[in-house]
């Protein structure tokens, strides 16, 4: 077959979006519902969730400085920030800082980026506080309240966390002018455990640890899922798959995600169209991180699966450009 001058690979790519394309519409599917990304639109408002984003709306609409939210890795923190962004509204002002692996000065750089605090090179870390303290009085003056989100906070280093301290002493007589949340795994809990670190965890007042789902959440967030992405049918996973992947994910969402997205691979690549408990269990023993079972012996049904999608997707794109 001619490749009519495409680079390599160039068919490979395209027989994958064939497959793709395939895979989505054997369920009927607009878009792939267990996407990794943190996307607000699949936002699932069962009552952990619920809790958390109450707990943290509450303390910042108090004009409290320091909040905390902790959570196991792949718990949908990010998803949660970008969620409290949404809700905010008009009199909330957000600086986000998603990659807080910064020096104290590159912390304090990032923030008055946020908040479109002209900073130049030249300038020491008293000048950049002194610019971002006349832009939160600004914010102040039109009744407005600024608040500083920090994504995977465990791994700001000292320096960072000392910045973030100063700034939070930023006030006037009854207010606080920048209130400071932290999403964060809970190795920070044991970082401001330490002496050096003590002063900082005195300044934070709200904290809440997120909680993975129960099976009632797990199969409402599969459900979810599904359905927001274009999903009309009878349940594609079977109530003993349900029961597998709560097993092994521990209600992880992340986890969650990846196991179902296997799961339903292997259901179109057997031409079925419920997820059975014996796929969930091939799909668990190709993953990474969950609580596998000591009798499973991975077969590499799901290697397989990809593969003659891969094989009948090339095949189908090489007839199409034969033509």
């Amino acid at each position: 077959m001619a490749n009519n001058g495409a680079p390599p690979g160039a068919a490979e790519d395209r027989a994958l979006q064939v497959g793709s394309t395939l895979y989505l519409n054997y369920f009927g599917l607009r878009e792939h519902p267990f996407a990794l990304t943190p996307d607000t639109s699949y936002y699932f408002d069962y009552f952990n969730y619920r809790e958390a984003l109450s707990v943290l709306l509450v303390a910042l609409r108090s004009g409290e400085g320091f909040i905390k939210l902790t959570g196991e890795v792949g718990m949908g923190k990010t998803l949660l920030c970008r969620r409290l962004m949404e809700l905010l509204g008009d009199g909330f002002v957000t600086a986000y800082v998603p990659s807080p692996l910064l020096s104290g000065h590159g912390m304090l750089r990032a923030v008055a980026e946020e908040l479109r605090v002209n900073v130049f090179d030249h300038m020491d870390g008293y000048e950049i506080i002194k610019s971002i303290t006349h832009r939160l009085a600004q914010h102040h003056a039109e009744g407005k309240s600024v608040v500083l989100l920090i994504d995977e906070a465990q791994v700001m280093s000292r320096g960072a966390l000392e910045a973030v301290r100063l700034l939070s002493n930023i006030e006037t007589e009854k207010s606080k002018l920048l209130q400071v949340v932290l999403f964060a795994q809970p190795e920070l809990d044991q970082r401001l455990q330490t002496e050096a670190l003590r002063q900082f965890q005195q300044r934070i007042i709200f904290s809440h640890v997120l909680q993975p789902l129960d099976k009632t959440g797990l199969t409402g967030y599969i459900n979810h899922r599904i359905m927001l992405a274009g999903y009309n049918g009878k349940p594609p996973f079977s109530a003993a798959a349900l029961n597998e992947i709560f097993r092994a994910t521990r209600g992880v969402p992340r986890l969650i995600n990846i196991v179902s997205h296997k799961s339903l691979m292997l259901a179109f690549g057997s031409g079925l169209r419920q997820v059975t408990r014996k796929m969930v269990r091939e799909a668990v023993g190709e993953t990474e991180g969950v609580i596998k079972t000591q009798t499973h012996k991975p077969r590499r049904w799901l290697v397989m699966t990809l593969a003659a999608m891969l094989t009948f997707a090339m095949g189908w794109y090489g007839a199409g450009m034969l033509h």
